[in-house]
């Protein structure tokens, strides 16, 4: 019971302020909960129930506020919809090691790209193909690594040319797709605790919904993503040193 609500807090606590954020707390919740003694492909499993949560939540907000460009959002949330699960059936057959090292570069690679991404783009690429193929690849890794995918998502599309803003609100939509997929795949081969589940999700809804509504104040985004990006850099450390003394 206290392990169930320790979680049900840290996903409360995270989903609230990587909401503000503007992204997913699966990142960040994937490696404590392993840290804290779940196995990695269970913790991926949670996380990605978590991340949907909290992503459906932004995105009944974003819904309701008529902000979703639903022309642009779909062929890459289609994509997702298929990649995502068919990466998360792959990842059973990936040595967990390996996972985990594209694990700890996707925490350096989010944390860099808070702290130093400049939202500039290095081409402008809007042919019709170019959504169907980012889904695509976005949604296959993120399956593989147990992500909603966000954090990949958003520097591709904002390099590739796309409005940031269209961006930002683009993603919470399309996350869960790639989450939900993904998590129904885990739990066909893995075994889970549904009440875990539950509480974790309970917390990840609560985290986001308080979070994005706090976004909307005019929080300091810059220090807001400073600490985001120190807990990721943190945590992919943690990682990187378990693998040595292994």
């Amino acid at each position: 019971m206290n392990d169930y609500f320790l979680f049900g807090i840290l996903s409360f606590v995270l989903s609230a302020l990587f909401s503000m954020g503007g992204t997913g707390s699966g990142i960040a919740l994937i490696p404590i909960l392993h840290f804290l003694g779940l196995d990695f492909t269970v913790a991926k499993a949670v996380g990605l129930f978590a991340g949907a949560s909290t992503t459906i939540t932004s995105s009944i907000m974003n819904i309701k506020r008529k902000v979703l460009d639903f022309r642009f959002v779909w062929p890459i949330a289609l994509m997702m919809l298929v990649f995502a699960p068919l990466g998360a059936y792959m990842s059973q057959y990936v040595p967990a090691k390996y996972v985990k090292i594209l694990f700890i570069f996707l925490l350096f690679y989010s944390a860099t790209m808070m702290l130093f991404g400049k939202k500039k783009a290095l081409i402008h690429s809007h042919t019709k193909i170019v959504p169907f193929l980012v889904g695509a690849s976005v949604g296959f890794m993120a399956g593989l690594l147990g992500v909603g995918g966000g954090n990949l998502l958003i520097p591709l599309l904002i390099m590739l040319g796309y409005d940031p803003k269209k961006v930002a609100v683009s993603v919470s939509f399309v996350v869960p797709f790639a989450a939900l997929s993904s998590f129904a795949t885990y739990a066909s081969y893995v075994p889970l605790d549904w009440k875990l589940l539950f509480t974790v999700a309970l917390g990840a809804m609560g985290g986001g919904y308080i979070g994005n509504y706090l976004m909307h104040f005019k929080l300091e985004q810059k220090q807001i993503k400073k600490i985001m990006a120190l807990l990721l850099y943190l945590l992919a450390f943690k990682m990187c040193y378990g693998f040595i003394t292994a």
